[in-house]
């Protein structure tokens, strides 16, 4: 890697979305983690490291950890998929995530907003420049090791003003602001939440074909992102 070059790591989450990006790279020689899998593609920005970190806070913490250790990239970014809160936000919506709450804590002996605050992450995106390669929703993101529960929606609109919530953004981005590590949290709406559910709840293919299409969205915007990275 050249003395101006810089190295990014692309942090996957769910199966699915690892599996999107396993078929728009085929072949590409697997190596190991702990966590999962990951290879590495040169690039005129530097090297990229296509990481699969796994699902769900425990791993998405872990990972995050692992691959800025092991990488030491410039760079992190997470690209994945989210749900959406019906009459909030639009299908396929992509967010760019500038804050993130972890909502599932319960503290039962002190003072419960406490410790929703210290998990809850403030990205630097200072450094990103404008004009973004496609058209995005600048947003918090809730994060629960759950998909989002209809009975909670209201709850969470009111208390943190959220459209959108998904399982790993919010140890993502906490572990990385631990580090003083760059992160750029993109994440697509694959499906609508309201007071009945989502017609992806009880079939994991409808989010499989939805992931598909948002992580081939977002590897293609992948190169602009890179050029925006000032």
């Amino acid at each position: 890697m050249a003395d101006n070059q810089q190295r990014a790591v692309i942090l996957v989450s769910a199966d699915a979305e690892w599996q999107a990006i396993r078929d728009i790279f085929p072949g590409k020689t697997m190596e190991t983690s702990p966590y999962g899998d990951w290879f590495l593609c040169e690039d005129t920005f530097g090297d990229l490291i296509f990481f699969h970190g796994g699902w769900g806070k425990i791993a998405a913490a872990g990972s995050t950890q692992f691959a800025i250790d092991h990488f030491h990239p410039d760079l992190l970014i997470n690209f994945g998929t989210c749900g959406g809160f019906a009459g909030k936000i639009d299908e396929n919506t992509i967010l760019l995530v500038d804050r993130t709450i972890v909502y599932d804590i319960y503290e039962q002996m002190g003072d419960h907003e406490s410790h929703i605050a210290w998990y809850t992450t403030n990205l630097d995106l200072s450094w990103l420049e404008e004009p973004f390669p496609i058209q995005v929703k600048k947003s918090l993101l809730v994060s629960g090791d759950r998909d989002l529960n209809p009975q909670e929606l209201s709850s969470l609109a009111q208390r943190y003003d959220a459209i959108a919530g998904d399982w790993e953004s919010g140890a993502i981005a906490f572990v990385a602001a631990h580090n003083d590590t760059r992160c750029l949290i993109l994440r697509g709406v694959t499906d609508l939440v309201d007071e009945k559910g989502s017609f992806a709840y009880g079939d994991p293919g409808i989010f499989a074909e939805a992931a598909r299409s948002i992580m081939a969205r977002l590897i293609s915007s992948l190169p602009g992102w890179l050029n925006c990275a000032g």
